[in-house]
């Protein structure tokens, strides 16, 4: 069967979502959605596997290198498809029914709930210090969870009474924390760095430098990164999409590896290695440093209003994915529907909070963000590599190419493979990643009894 035209001009997103979404505010989807704990809370942890600032900062800027790789194919992708689903939309015109309806199975069961869990129990954990209780101490450690479920439930309401108010939210807490973060690196260059001359030196001590230690880092670096293909999921709701979509895509990814990376100089400008070693809140430790107590708590708003507006972008982008599989016939059709009101697709929202919920009452920090780094790795490599096959067909034509092809989504595709490959050959994670493989797996044949059989 022939497959229908996917140029620009044909690539229309469904009637029933308006376009309402101009380049800043989704630049501020794409930035507010991937500025969220990670800048915050994975620093520690990377500097433990890396203790030397020159492998530290190292596999920052190789994270941001992949990410740009990512970004610049995406750019490619989306202008050339602006449709409601993204990533699910490239890998059904690309791959076929089957990997798409794996893609939103895996985004059912596994990917969004867990990232909404990981996210919002953060800014609980967050909230709670704030108020000065130890989120770690019982019975504190069990509300974190309940106020997590509480945040969600109040953006999914939000997101719900209309795409403006949850792009409204999203470009208000999007400019506080990225100004959150620009404070921090200036008062960490202007006030820390004159002091201690910055902790550069020596730049790879021995022991600092392993690629099994390089990869793992490398896993918590992309987990800070995520979040630079969701603006794509939305496709459907930018205005003047085949222009928008791309600047705002590579705009938006070069304002994060931008402020990832000076905020990683500026904590080494305040604190060694071995102090970032043992400080889960980096950026508090780096504030209270600098300026005292005042610090602490500018660094507790930032990060609040930074996890606060991934949730919300989270639940601004990820529900258009089964959306868009309802609308193409690989969902419940009650999935589709549109707000008569608000016109927003609110049983895929209310359906994406209430799995976030569920979640979130079960899980732990550490287990949302495996489950939900493992199993995004799978279809990075299929959506991204959607452009070896899509670039074969002769009506594709996208108002932008990526640079270099085809070395930039080459590159991108390796680098996820390899990290797959460090997660399997590493012990500690070579159960929980068989196992999410095993539950995106149980897919094919939950597609063979309900929307594969149908088309036979």
């Amino acid at each position: 069967m022939a497959k229908p035209p996917v140029s620009a001009s044909a690539a229309s997103a469904p009637a029933e979502l308006p376009r309402s979404l101009g380049l800043w505010s989704a630049i501020a989807v794409l930035v507010g959605t991937t500025i969220g704990s990670g800048i915050f809370r994975s620093p520690a942890g990377i500097a433990d596997k890396l203790p030397g600032p020159l492998p530290l900062m190292a596999v920052w800027a190789v994270g941001g290198l992949f990410a740009l790789c990512g970004a610049l194919t995406l750019a490619e992708l989306a202008g050339a498809m602006p449709r409601t689903g993204g990533y699910f939309v490239y890998i059904r015109e690309a791959w076929g029914r089957l990997p798409a309806f794996l893609y939103g199975w895996a985004e059912f069961t596994l990917i969004r709930a867990a990232a909404l869990g990981g996210i919002s129990l953060t800014f609980a954990q967050y909230f709670l210090r704030a108020l000065g209780i130890d989120p770690s101490i019982a019975p504190y450690d069990a509300y974190a969870h309940y106020i997590a479920a509480g945040a969600l439930i109040l953006m999914a309401t939000i997101n719900v009474v209309g795409l403006r108010w949850g792009s409204l939210v999203q470009n208000v807490t999007t400019v506080a924390k990225y100004g959150g973060l620009v404070i921090i690196v200036l008062l960490a260059f202007t006030l820390g760095l004159p002091k201690t001359g910055g902790y550069f030196t020596p730049a790879a001590p021995p022991g600092s430098f392993s690629v099994s230690a390089f990869g793992l880092a490398l896993v918590s670096v992309l987990w800070a990164f995520d979040g630079w293909g969701d603006l794509a999921k939305v496709s459907g709701e930018v205005k003047d999409p085949q222009k928008t979509l791309p600047k705002a895509i590579v705009l938006g990814t070069l304002a994060i590896i931008a402020i990832y990376i000076l905020a990683n100089l500026a904590y080494l400008s305040v604190l060694s290695v071995d102090e970032m070693r043992k400080a889960p809140l980096v950026a508090a430790d780096v504030a209270l440093r600098l300026i005292g107590p005042v610090g602490v708590t500018l660094v507790s708003l930032t990060v609040l209003l930074s996890t606060f507006g991934s949730v919300n972008g989270s639940l601004l982008t990820g529900p258009r994915i089964f959306f868009a599989m309802a609308d193409d016939g690989l969902f419940f059709k009650q999935v589709a529907k549109v707000h008569p009101t608000f016109k927003t697709p609110y049983v895929a929202i209310i359906m994406t909070g209430t799995l976030g919920v569920g979640f979130v009452l079960l899980r732990s920090f550490e287990q949302l963000a495996d489950i939900f780094v493992t199993a995004s790795l799978v279809f990075y490599i299929m959506s991204i590599g959607a452009i070896f096959k899509l670039r074969q067909r002769p009506d594709w034509k996208p108002p932008v190419k990526t640079p270099l092809y085809p070395f930039v989504p080459a590159l991108f595709c390796l680098a996820v493979l390899f990290l797959l490959g460090n997660a399997l050959m590493d012990p500690a994670q070579r159960i929980p990643t068989l196992g999410v493989f095993g539950v995106i797996l149980l897919g094919v044949p939950v597609f063979y009894a309900t929307v594969g059989r149908k088309r036979g």
